[in-house]
């Protein structure tokens, strides 16, 4: 992997990005990632405090911006339809999903190494269930202005969607052709039919 020109930091970023999805997050060391960026690994840590502060600058830097999305709609309920928003939400996760879930796997396989990675995320305040509770938080301010119904299990909503895009991840793989639903329509289909069970009788969504 020849280093490619540009900020140190930019680099260091670029490649982690590349060795996480080709050796895994487990098999991605610090090392191998300084090297693959063309700088010392004391270099790296002037930047990182460590693999797991790469890892989090990764998700929110290189992959589709999940966070950003989730935080804006939460801000500002109200704004373009429900439908709308959850499509969108839903096309974003199913991308991020893509991309992250080859990333992550691999941790599953070394389990002391997934504690270690587990307590760092919790230090950070980080972690894989910060995305359920962002959206958890945009549907009740959803529901706080009526466009969610008001007896709707907010979170169960957020679990359901978000489990699904992750699920879509790895969940065809191993079919004859290897093919997920295509993205735009799975989004699409996916709002509508948890719009059927949270939103507001009557609201036009």
């Amino acid at each position: 992997m020849e280093p490619k020109p540009g900020p140190a930091r930019v680099r260091i970023l670029d490649a982690a990005h590349e060795l996480m999805l080709t050796v895994g997050l487990a098999r991605a060391t610090t090392k191998e990632i300084a090297k693959a960026a063309g700088c010392s690994e004391a270099a790296l840590y002037k930047y990182f405090a460590g693999k797991e502060e790469l890892f989090i600058s990764v998700l929110a830097e290189r992959l589709p911006r999940l966070a950003p999305l989730l935080h804006a709609l939460a801000a500002e309920p109200g704004r373009h339809s429900l439908e709308e928003n959850l499509t969108e939400i839903a096309r974003q996760a199913a991308l991020f999903y893509d991309q992250s879930f080859p990333i992550a796997a691999s941790l599953y396989a070394e389990t002391q190494l997934k504690r270690r990675h587990d307590e760092a995320m919790r230090a950070m305040e980080s972690g894989p269930h910060k995305p359920i509770e962002w959206l958890d938080t945009y549907l009740r301010a959803e529901q706080s202005i009526g466009r969610v119904a008001p007896t709707a299990d907010t979170f169960a909503a957020a679990s359901l969607l978000l489990g699904a895009c992750a699920q879509r991840a790895f969940a065809y793989d191993a079919t004859p052709d290897g093919v997920r639903p295509p993205v735009e329509e799975f989004a699409a289909r996916l709002a509508r039919t948890l719009l059927g069970g949270i939103s507001a009788a009557g609201e036009s969504v």
